[in-house]
């Protein structure tokens, strides 16, 4: 695998640490954070600020509602939840919200599929398949887009992005994803709200791809 050189901004890495990043996000930097050694030490850097800051924290008592409910909280038995670890270039988190299964791939057109892997009032988080040389249509965007590469390779006008890059797209970027020469690119992308894409086709298919 390349050097990854498209990262998980700072700002980004502190609100997953704390805990306050939407969930369709907190999936793709989890994610990355997976196959990034890098961000995966300033991610614990947060958490251990937010520890200190935690400790420094004056203590408060609680009411005894309180902690009769929280020791019925302890006392409940608790079902151990599977560890999904990584299958193939699916990440241990893509595998958890996968439940452990393959893709379930959607044709889109072009040889393009996704498997929309989550969807709710919060955004949507999908899988991306892109056979090489193929482009997806020309769009921006109405809210934030999160794109790791899992498999493959893309190219934009912002530039190159192989596996373990994050690609970040707002309202003010256009642009025509392509997947280049070699496997066929696989994305984990997450999104807040609908693309806006350029052409009638696409536009025209839209609710039905929920994209």
């Amino acid at each position: 695998m390349s050097a990854i050189t498209h990262h998980t901004p700072d700002a980004m890495l502190a609100a997953y640490a704390a805990g306050s990043l939407p969930q369709p996000y907190a999936v793709v930097v989890a994610t990355h954070i997976s196959m990034c050694m890098e961000c995966r030490a300033s991610f614990e850097a947060h958490q251990a600020v937010g520890g200190t800051m935690l400790d420094a924290t004056p203590a408060t008592d609680l009411s005894d509602e309180l902690k009769i409910n929280v020791f019925a909280l302890l006392d409940a038995p608790v079902t151990p939840q599977p560890v999904f670890q990584k299958s193939g270039v699916y990440p241990g988190p893509v595998m958890e919200l996968l439940e452990g299964q393959p893709p379930r791939w959607t044709k889109l057109g072009v040889g393009i599929r996704q498997n929309i892997i989550s969807s709710n009032s919060s955004g949507s988080v999908r899988l991306l398949y892109i056979p090489p040389g193929q482009a997806v249509p020309d769009h921006s965007h109405n809210g934030l887009e999160l794109t790791l590469v899992l498999q493959g390779s893309f190219s934009d006008d912002t530039g190159w992005f192989g596996v373990g890059d994050l690609e970040i797209a707002d309202e003010h970027l256009e642009h025509t994803p392509t997947a280049d020469a070699g496997p066929p690119c696989i994305c984990l992308a997450a999104t807040d709200a609908q693309l806006r894409f350029s052409t009638f086709l696409p536009r025209l298919l839209q609710p039905l791809f929920r994209i």
